[in-house]
C-alpha cells in the first residue's frame, strides 16, 4: 500500500478533516483463471470446502486494483480516498475484472 494514503469505505475518516476533493479515482485489473487450478477447484467443488486458488487470485486482484486506485489519487495530490468500493464484471468465460473506486481527498 502507498505510504500515508488513508482509505475509508465511509464518507469521512474519523479524526480527520477533509480539506479538498479531487473527484473519482479508480483502479482495475482483469484476471484469468489458471486451467490447472481450475481442474483442482472442480474436484474441490465436488467435496466442498474453500477454493484456495481462487481466494488467492481474488486477493491479488483486489490488491492490484487498490494500488492502481491509490496511484491515481496520488497523481491528483490526494492523501486519502473515501467511499471506497469494489465491483466485478465478467470479461469472458474465464476472465473477470475487479474494479476499485472512490473519491480522492486531502485530509488533515
Amino acid at each position: 500500500m502507498s505510504q500515508g494514503m488513508h482509505l475509508s469505505n465511509t464518507e469521512s475518516i474519523p479524526g480527520k478533516l477533509i480539506t479538498a476533493s479531487y473527484g473519482l479515482v479508480q483502479g482495475s485489473t482483469v484476471r484469468a483463471k489458471n486451467v490447472f487450478k481450475d481442474i483442482g477447484a472442480g474436484f474441490k467443488n465436488m467435496v466442498g470446502g474453500e477454493l484456495k486458488a481462487y481466494t488467492e487470485l481474488l486477493q491479488e486482484a483486489r490488491n492490484e486494483a487498490l494500488q492502481r486506485m491509490m496511484l491515481d489519487a496520488q497523481a491528483r495530490g490526494a492523501n486519502a480516498i473515501v467511499n471506497v468500493r469494489f465491483a466485478t464484471s465478467a470479461v469472458s468465460g474465464g476472465a473477470a475484472e475487479l474494479f476499485a473506486y472512490g473519491t480522492a481527498v486531502t485530509v488533515q
